[in-house]
């Protein structure tokens, strides 16, 4: 057997017995949380009695919820555009790679799910109907709606399960570059493939030729299970988790996983298989970008003079053009990039980095009037890396340095590890033993990320943008960037700010999501916030990672 395979059997057989102890840490952190009540309302408080009422309280005990909490909560307003959307989470198959099909979940049988693309005031209604063998949930990445439909099982709303039918509502007053996936284990269901984009389309949007959305993910292409019965036929033994002075478990984890997630993909196809750009000379262009995985790709777009005109879907004021620069797009993050096609010959969209596959990750961009040449980059050029803090016209935004907040929190972000596991938290806590953070309507919130870990934290904040002040103590040199996703390398620190603005129960959290299920979530809740959503403690099936 070559020392590549035993290699990867190897990788394999720790992965297994990490993701099968973060199971086990999730469920019991969860069934924690519900007994000590920290994610519950007490039934018997009078005014949850007045919003939810005797039958409320009941279906919350019934075998199937009907889910009543979340009927009538958003209304469309009176002579609003509605808009119907259906996704049926099921499995299938897909050929993710020449000579690669693996089995996949789905909403509506592909992989991205279908997109949905509404226009800014219309009044979306997506129902989600579970056709697989366990419960799901959507959560719509980003967006600012009403938290009942925030799509965190056990603290929005209870997983939907197999059979069961949720309806998704929201007023689509945010225009922009979005997304939506499961919020149920998701860790293994996004990483499965349930997950597709949302767009927003200003309703005064400039002219745009060519709008093309990009979805990036990597896949195994073999299972947990098929490349750990390999190892046990080879006779091979795991790599030791120990926490020892020869070895680092993170590091370990870390090197591991790259090694093992060995197919990348852009709109769920990998290498050969990835659909051509197809533009004109002349026309302007809009390129969606969104990292669905759990690696950072550095984006490059050869020889074109491109704006990165929003982040997170949020609009960039004063975007200045560059050129042949690395854009590294964190998981969970956006980046909208424009250009006008100048080029005669075609030419690659590929990534700088240094992640493994990179060459299965190549966007071929067909110029259809061009002279049929494509475009040879050159080898030994190193491209600088894009810095987001300092583009854009200067502007303070809304939130400064120097002024005083209402809540001053520092998000201290660690990892450690030993032979049973591993474990990611903010503050030295893990999930299940965090309290909530409580926040008021109104109040002036500045966070402080404080990356003390070896590997990359992308934290995402549900329900909100902030705005960024400033990285490793040096303010903010460009426009005001707002963010819902923000890239915290090791040794890092970024001073963010918001306002309480949205009312309700929401969390914090890694969104290199084998992070967030080994504890590196937070729950934060409104003070003033009355749910109609009450968690039952009997029910054991909502896993909100």
């Amino acid at each position: 057997m070559s020392n590549r395979l035993i290699t990867v059997l190897a990788i394999a057989a720790t992965i297994v017995m990490f993701f099968s102890f973060v199971t086990f840490q999730r469920n019991q952190a969860l069934m924690v949380n519900l007994k000590m009540g920290q994610y519950n309302y007490q039934i018997n408080n009078n005014t949850n009695q007045d919003r939810v009422g005797d039958q409320g309280k009941t279906s919350q005990l019934n075998t199937l919820n009907s889910h009543d909490y979340s009927k009538g909560i958003v209304k469309p307003k009176e002579g609003q555009t509605i808009k119907r959307f259906l996704r049926v989470a099921k499995e299938t198959n897909l050929e993710i790679k020449e000579g690669v099909t693996i089995p996949v979940w789905t909403y509506n049988g592909t992989v991205p799910g279908e997109e949905i693309r509404v226009t800014e005031g219309d009044f979306v209604q997506v129902e989600l109907k579970n056709a697989l063998t366990e419960p799901v949930t959507i959560h719509w990445h980003g967006y600012p709606l009403d938290s009942v439909m925030d799509g965190v099982p056990g603290f929005n709303q209870d997983a939907v399960r197999p059979g069961e039918t949720f309806v998704y509502e929201f007023s689509a007053d945010v225009p922009g570059t979005y997304w939506y996936h499961s919020h149920q284990e998701g860790s293994k269901q996004v990483d499965k493939g349930l997950y597709g984009a949302l767009i927003v389309e200003p309703k005064n949007k400039s002219k745009i030729d060519k709008d093309y959305t990009l979805i990036l993910d990597e896949w195994m292409e073999n299972s947990m299970e098929e490349m750990s019965g390999m190892e046990n036929d080879g006779g091979h033994g795991s790599m030791d988790m120990s926490n020892s002075e020869e070895n680092d478990p993170v590091m370990e984890e870390e090197e591991m996983m790259a090694y093992a997630y060995d197919i990348y993909t852009v709109n769920g196809k990998s290498g050969g298989l990835i659909k051509p750009i197809g533009v004109k000379k002349g026309d302007v262009v809009r390129l969606r970008f969104i990292n669905a995985g759990y690696r950072s790709h550095g984006i490059h777009i050869p020889g074109q003079d491109i704006k990165i005109v929003s982040t997170d879907g949020q609009d960039i004021h004063g975007a200045d053009l560059i050129k042949d620069q690395i854009i590294l797009i964190a998981p969970g993050e956006r980046y909208d990039i424009e250009f006008t096609v100048t080029s005669d010959e075609n030419f690659i969209i590929d990534v700088h980095d240094d992640n493994a596959y990179n060459d299965q990750l190549q966007i071929p961009v067909v110029i259809a009037d061009g002279n049929g040449m494509t475009r040879i980059e050159e080898e030994l050029v190193e491209y600088s890396l894009f810095s987001l803090e300092n583009y854009g016209q200067f502007g303070t935004g809304r939130f400064t340095l120097d002024q005083l907040y209402d809540i001053d929190y520092t998000v201290q972000l660690d990892a450690s590890g030993n032979d049973k596991g591993m474990r990611y938290t903010i503050n030295d806590k893990t999930f299940d033993e965090l309290p909530l953070l409580k926040l008021r309507t109104g109040n002036t919130v500045k966070f402080t990320y404080v990356n003390n870990s070896k590997v990359d934290h992308p934290m995402h904040l549900h329900g909100h943008f902030f705005q960024i002040l400033s990285k490793n103590d040096i303010p903010v040199a460009g426009a005001a960037i707002m963010k819902d996703t923000l890239l915290v390398k090791p040794g890092e620190k970024f001073v963010v700010a918001f306002e309480a603005d949205n009312s309700g129960r929401w969390v914090q959290h890694c969104h290199e999501l084998h992070h967030a299920a080994a504890g590196m979530m937070q729950g934060i809740e409104y003070e003033d916030f009355v749910p109609n959503y009450i968690s039952n403690p009997q029910d054991t099936y909502n896993k909100p990672e």
